[in-house]
């Protein structure tokens, strides 16, 4: 009777840990999708401030959680560096926020609620140009997929420049390409080194991350500086903007994008509908560049958005 009861609970346990394991599963699933936005359609979103996570970070000893909910080391939280000197992020919030818009039919300007356009304009951020017949292209290039050489081929038979947000991984292993861009008449912007969320690191670890691109970048292209940086998966807080304005840096985001870093379910007229249908004044527009639907349909974009009366301006010309 004993071992029968022993075996019973035995049981129950193994039970009671397969349950949790479904469900921690699950949660890991969900909490995926929701940061990379892969289930949301054209890449359009609201934006919400994210959910309280546990980060590596809040596994080390010293750590605290930050105004807002985003676990990083306690130097980050109370706005001190390694020396314990008070920096510019002294007192700001850190509640992590994702980058996302509605999008506006009969190609209006998307909304931007004035609570959030007033911090960005605060710290020199840009997510739109002026209310004129005048669009900004970018593309992020986290790592090569064979299509940069294609891209660049295309805006130079369009006579188009754009900005091209490059991780230091990109230039590794794509110097070549790098130098291309700058020797075509095009921006290398900083998109950091690694692409951690900026939220989650501390100070010294952002200044890392941006510095090493920079570096690399100069010794690549013999340029020196870098002022317009696209925050990894367009994650940012009060702290990370006034950090990197601190650093001469102009934070990039856009008024347009679609899940274009996996193959479109319509392929390249997905790709082409999606833009040339959403097209509207101050346009800055985000297209990654390892798409083969994106670089098969940029020709005929760029030639619809100009037959729409659109020009082209340049990420200098924005914030000039």
């Amino acid at each position: 009777m004993k071992k029968l009861k022993n075996k019973a609970v035995y049981a129950s346990v193994i039970i009671v840990l397969l349950i949790g394991a479904v469900a921690g599963s699950a949660y890991s699933i969900k909490k995926h999708i929701n940061n990379t936005g892969q289930d949301t359609p054209a890449g359009i979103q609201l934006e919400q401030p994210a959910a309280n996570e546990t980060t590596p970070a809040a596994q080390e000893k010293g750590t605290q959680t930050a105004a807002g909910g985003s676990n990083v080391p306690a130097d980050a939280a109370s706005g001190k560096d390694n020396s314990g000197t008070t920096t510019v992020t002294s007192n700001l919030p850190n509640s992590k926020r994702g980058w996302g818009l509605n999008k506006n039919d009969n190609h209006q300007r998307p909304e931007m609620p004035s609570s959030i356009s007033s911090v960005l304009s605060k710290y020199g951020a840009y997510w739109i140009g002026p209310n004129q017949k005048v669009v900004y292209l970018t593309f992020d290039e986290g790592y090569e997929n064979g299509y940069t050489g294609t891209i660049l081929d295309i805006l130079k038979a369009n006579n188009v420049k754009a900005v091209f947000f490059v991780t230091g991984h990109y230039i590794d292993s794509q110097p070549g390409l790098v130098k291309r861009m700058v020797d075509e008449g095009h921006i290398v912007g900083n998109h950091t080194d690694t692409h951690p969320s900026l939220p989650d690191i501390t100070d010294d670890q952002i200044r890392k991350e941006i510095q090493t691109v920079e570096d690399k970048y100069e010794q690549v292209t013999g340029q020196k500086g870098m002022k317009y940086l696209r925050p990894p998966q367009g994650e940012y807080s009060e702290r990370t903007l006034a950090l990197t304005r601190e650093m001469g840096y102009h934070n990039i985001f856009w008024s347009m994008a679609m899940v274009d870093w996996v193959p479109m379910p319509g392929g390249p007229e997905e790709s082409y509908r999606t833009v040339t249908g959403n097209l509207h004044n101050g346009a800055l527009i985000l297209l990654h560049a390892v798409s083969k639907d994106n670089t098969e349909a940029l020709d005929r974009i760029l030639k619809e958005i100009k037959s729409q009366g659109y020009t082209f301006g340049t990420m200098d010309d924005l914030v000039s």
